[in-house]
């Protein structure tokens, strides 16, 4: 359900690690539904929600986070007995809640959050390879269903992702500060220049606010369904700029080299342990 980066790219990898698997590809817009037949990223391509879910093993939601409520709604009577209803979104802890009060009994939900994609949005950018040796999270609750986790873990290995689980609260909590985050300062940064001196800007600018290039949709539902936790990471990078202030301000060249060099040496961690785990080419 939704055939854009992350949907389309789904549909085409099912189809290259499964071979013979009916694929149904669903979205609202005609002009999509038009692109994706003619990329023949999926088996079929359908604009009615209940016709592409009647006869599903499993569903994939990949459309705005702020949706899912309502597609619930929309499909839950459609729904085979043991269909696994899973989804792509970047927060967690509100899917859950929505899952466990719309969808029938028979359905077994567990939220998947691929850490894959790019700033491009449209299933013209979708490719099948995009999962390979990424991280997937599966996300729980004490009520979810143990079989379809593991059904799901088979899933997106077969499609390159390498797979760790989690309790959906925890999920949210860390990638606030990982993922969300990063979104944030980088729309700040950019907004802080004017459009003048934004033309003066080098590679190490551009590097730093790519993802700022994002879809604002997508974006704003991320950050308006983890309120609380993008909120105190928030803080705590006000904190971090507020010591550097202070260090710059008093011309405390000690301490601003300690506060760069502890981001380095952080930063230099992190790059060896995703390089020993493949998650990055040297």
């Amino acid at each position: 359900m939704g055939l854009g980066l992350l949907g389309g790219s789904i549909a085409r990898a099912v189809l290259r690690s499964f071979p013979g698997t009916k694929v149904v590809g669903f979205t609202h817009r005609p002009s999509t539904r038009r692109r994706a037949r003619a990329l023949a990223v999926a088996t079929e391509v359908v604009g009615d929600i209940k016709q592409g879910v009647c006869e599903a093993d499993l569903v994939i939601l990949a459309t705005p986070i702020r949706t899912f409520e309502e597609y619930f709604g929309e499909i839950a009577d459609a729904l085979p007995a043991g269909c696994i209803v899973t989804d792509v979104g970047s927060t967690k802890v509100l899917p859950h809640r929505w899952a466990a009060r719309t969808l029938p009994s028979t359905v077994r939900y567990v939220g998947s959050h691929p850490i894959a994609g790019s700033e491009q949005r449209g299933v013209e950018f979708s490719r099948d390879d995009l999962f390979e040796d990424a991280m997937c999270i599966l996300t729980t609750t004490d009520k979810t269903n143990r079989r379809a986790v593991q059904t799901l873990r088979r899933f997106w290995s077969e499609l390159g992702c390498f797979v760790k689980l989690m309790e959906a609260g925890e999920h949210d909590r860390i990638f606030a500060n990982v993922s969300h985050l990063p979104h944030v300062v980088a729309a700040a940064l950019t907004n802080a220049s004017s459009s003048e001196e934004l033309k003066f800007a080098g590679k190490g600018f551009m590097d730093t606010s790519r993802i700022a290039s994002g879809p604002v949709n997508i974006w704003a539902d991320v950050l308006l369904t983890n309120p609380d936790n993008v909120a105190t990471g928030i803080d705590r990078i006000i904190s971090e700029l507020s010591k550097l202030k202070r260090a710059v301000e008093g011309r405390d060249k000690e301490q601003v080299e300690s506060l760069l060099k502890s981001a380095r040496d952080k930063r230099s961690k992190l790059i060896k342990y995703k390089m020993k785990r493949k998650e990055l080419i040297p």
